[in-house]
């Protein structure tokens, strides 16, 4: 009896080596994004000319290569692997982007012009990629590295221009973290600003709250910030300037900001106006009735109306939808997952031995539970509409191989920090002899008697 309560999951949680909780997290996160799915993409089902079982049957299929790859992460066991894939983050993000933003168009690869803006990449014909959720991965990973490798005063390039004449200049800090951390962050968001203003923000503020994880101080990010809001001023600027020639979606994306959906309806009702208003704001103020109608129950699974209203509810509204099928209950559930990671990750990271691996599990779980309450708040009402999806729950293949494999170098990490912890506590104590306490002992009276 004893062995069949060991065999299966139970036995195979019992013997698991990373975080437990977050293993568990993510596993719900997976069931609660097939169990949205199944019933939230009625309007895909028919844009796609397919069925709602089909793409559930495609959802359960993504969670599988979801699985395998958050556990080939996991059996990583060396940290030097994460460090050299880390090193090539920035390349690898700034080469998707060069593609994107040239708007390439070749038997490889062709940029796709989705929403008025540049986003994706399709790769031989029939493999979309969607460049900025591998950005979000890549850069996190890099700047990780970057500032380890600052704390360690260990960059090979600029020790070694350092020592040149013309270069010297190289060996002070500043320098250093321009060319290493300051710059790639606002080259990256450069070139993302002009395919979506949010996630270049976003991505700004995920990469700033890491460097500070990483030990950097707060007023030496100041230089960053500040450039940073002038890229976003000039980003403006040239869209000011070239009306709406392939900057359109900066001018969405300030008109979202300026707007006031209830407020527009209103002032449109009985004009010949009002059907244009419906259909822009359309979207968040759907999302408001799935969210009043939901309720602390929820009407039921499979039971939503506004399924039929929000052309993309299954991605960036659906916390929304979550709501209005499972109500403040089901809402309560989702956040305490994401709630969980965070205190499991800052646990995590506070066990990790050295400045990479928490910098890296810092900026993980930043950016899935940061990414996360983004898309709650706007689904809400308590922002603009973004763009951003809920982490492994809102359909989409390339933000759930991406997150997956963020969860895979979380627990992988967590393995190797437990694992420390673990030889840590089992070291063992120094052993003193009686020959020695005795000498002790007596040296102690004879400094008492002088």
């Amino acid at each position: 009896m004893a062995k069949k309560e060991q065999n299966g999951f139970v036995s195979l949680l019992a013997s698991f080596e990373g975080d437990r909780m977050v293993l568990m997290t993510v596993l719900l996160l997976i069931a609660v994004s097939v169990l949205a799915l199944s019933s939230s993409t009625s309007l895909l089902a028919v844009q796609e000319h397919t069925t709602r079982g089909a793409i559930m049957k495609e959802q359960v299929v993504m969670a599988l290569v979801g699985v395998a790859l958050i556990f080939i992460c996991y059996n990583i066991k060396n940290l030097k692997l994460f460090r050299f894939v880390a090193q090539l983050g920035f390349l690898a993000s700034l080469s998707l982007l060069v593609l994107l933003n040239l708007h390439v168009n070749n038997g490889f690869v062709r940029a796709l012009y989705i929403n008025h803006a540049y986003r994706s990449l399709l790769f031989f014909g029939h493999l979309p990629v969607h460049v900025f959720e591998f950005t979000k991965l890549f850069m996190i990973l890099y700047i990780s590295w970057a500032v380890d490798t600052y704390k360690k005063d260990d960059f090979a390039l600029a020790n070694a221009l350092a020592k040149t004449k013309s270069f010297s200049f190289m060996r002070k800090d500043f320098p250093k973290k321009a060319l290493y951390i300051y710059g790639p962050i606002l080259i990256v968001c450069g070139m993302v600003v002009f395919g979506s203003m949010s996630s270049a923000i976003f991505i700004g503020l995920v990469l700033g709250a890491t460097i500070l994880v990483g030990g950097i101080k707060i007023k030496e990010l100041i230089p960053l910030f500040l450039l940073g809001a002038l890229l976003l001023v000039g980003a403006v600027a040239i869209h000011k300037v070239r009306g709406e020639k392939d900057t359109s979606h900066i001018g969405s994306a300030l008109e979202r900001i300026a707007s006031n959906p209830e407020k527009e309806l209103a002032e449109a009702k009985d004009t010949d106006q009002f059907q244009d208003v419906l259909d822009r704001v359309r979207q968040p103020i759907s999302a408001k009735i799935a969210v009043k109608e939901g309720g602390i129950i929820g009407k039921g699974a499979g039971k939503s109306t506004q399924k039929y209203v929000v052309p993309v509810i299954f991605e960036d509204y659906m916390f929304a939808f979550i709501i209005e099928e499972y109500g403040i209950v089901g809402a309560l559930i989702v956040m305490i997952l994401y709630c969980s990671l965070l205190a499991r990750g800052s646990l995590i990271a506070r066990n990790c031995g050295d400045v990479f691996s928490k910098t890296v599990v810092a900026g993980l779980v930043l950016l899935i539970s940061g990414q996360a309450m983004l898309h709650m708040m706007v689904n809400v009402g308590l922002g603009p509409l973004t763009g951003q999806s809920l982490p492994l729950i809102s359909h989409g293949n390339t933000s759930f191989v991406i997150f997956s494999l963020a969860f895979g170098v979380i627990l992988s990490i967590s393995r190797m920090a437990r694992r420390r912890v673990d030889k840590d506590i089992s070291a063992e104590p120094p052993i003193v002899s009686n020959d020695d306490l005795y000498e002790g002992l007596d040296d102690l009276e004879q400094l008492e008697s002088e």
